[in-house]
């Protein structure tokens, strides 16, 4: 069991949740709002996507990630922020006969440059990189990162000097991320987010999380989340295999059955499921070390 644990916070995703929820984080000032309340509430991390303002689908766009950044630190200088690096891996083939026909409204494919332009610019402590491709969802939508793009994303969050949280979706993907660890394109202890529920990704249950987290490497730093309802099981059981957990709206819209969460309340249950465990809450600064970033200051 893990002794002292960090809690993360995904505060608003890219999912199309916005009208299935009466205040799903929109706005850079919304969504750095909830980061806010997130930390007030026992978050250590808060992982950050962004939306367009106006129609609340997923952006990329550098301004709107600078504006969530600044809006959390003029008020908190002590939570470390993680920008998703996963926008812009996006493919939704045409239907049937013509699978070439790409949905142009729905595909959004760019190169590691482009995808990481925020990172470059912002310098957050902690990005994401979604460790290989995936069926995403029941319908024609892919995830696409192949293993030279992923190469070409590491080397490039490495020249940032930006901690990588490797996602894990299956195990291809921590096959693959252990390989980039081997080959070097991680510095020092390598952090991973292991993913359970995506459909068809990993299925989100004890025996696929105690897998995933055998196969990890010695030296790993590790959370772990199971969307939707499993979203507080998983917490529970990340904490009992040693690991950190992941709480938000990204992954879970409720605080029970027919009771709407919010970021901070879903963080004030994980760290109470967490205490009740018998492990204590780690600050940011104790985060910090655990990760292996450098100190504030």
């Amino acid at each position: 069991m893990n002794p002292k644990v960090f809690v993360t916070c995904a505060l608003t995703g890219a999912g199309d949740t916005v009208g299935n929820h009466p205040s799903i984080p929109v706005t850079p000032e919304q969504i750095a709002n909830a980061g806010l309340e997130a930390a007030s509430a026992g978050a250590a991390v808060v992982h950050c996507h962004v939306r367009d303002p106006e129609t609340g689908k997923p952006a990329r766009k550098v301004e709107h990630y600078r504006e969530v950044m600044e809006r959390i630190r003029e008020k908190n200088d002590e939570v470390i922020i993680n920008l998703t690096a996963g926008m812009g891996g996006d493919l939704e083939i045409g239907e049937g006969e013509t699978p070439r026909d790409f949905n142009e409204e729905l595909t959004d494919l760019v190169g590691p440059v482009e995808r990481l332009m925020h990172v470059e610019e912002l310098r957050p402590e902690i990005c994401t990189l979604d460790c290989g491709s995936l069926n995403f969802g029941d319908g024609n939508g892919i995830v696409v990162q192949t293993p030279h793009q992923l190469r070409a994303q590491a080397k490039l969050i490495q020249s940032y000097g930006v901690k990588p949280e490797m996602e894990i979706f299956d195990s291809g993907n921590l096959w693959f991320a252990k390989q980039m660890v081997t080959e070097g394109l991680v510095d020092g202890a390598p952090m991973f987010q292991l993913c359970l529920g995506i459909p068809w990704g990993a299925p989100v249950n004890t025996a696929t999380m105690a897998y995933m987290a055998g196969e990890l490497p010695d030296d790993a730093v590790w959370s772990g989340f199971g969307i939707s309802r499993m979203q507080m099981p998983m917490v529970a059981q990340a904490v009992l295999l040693g690991g950190n957990v992941r709480v938000g709206l990204e992954d879970n819209l409720y605080l029970e059955k027919g009771v709407y969460a919010s970021n901070a309340t879903l963080t004030e249950k994980a760290v109470k499921i967490i205490e009740l465990l018998g492990s204590s809450i780690a600050s940011p600064d104790e985060a910090r070390e655990m990760i292996g970033l450098a100190p504030r200051g």
